[in-house]
């Protein structure tokens, strides 16, 4: 899986991570793959929540340790 850009929202709460995924898709073209690092808990909820609402797709989500991956491809 390639990787187009990656942001760390960790340590912010949310909605931050939601915000800075949304400014960071809006500057990728279609099919382009964001990964955000967050280490809010609720984020797992609120990142689906998003794919659904935007179309854009989540095509990956995994937890380590305290951390949470989520990973989004542009619609």
């Amino acid at each position: 899986m390639e990787i187009h850009k990656e942001i760390d929202t960790r340590g912010l709460n949310c909605p931050l991570p939601i915000l800075k995924a949304k400014k960071a898709l809006a500057d990728m073209a279609s099919g382009q793959l964001l990964k955000v690092l967050s280490t809010d808990g609720g984020s797992l909820r609120d990142f689906q929540a998003f794919a659904k609402q935007t179309g854009n797709e989540l095509v990956e989500q995994q937890t380590q340790g305290g951390e949470f991956i989520h990973v989004l491809r542009r619609r």
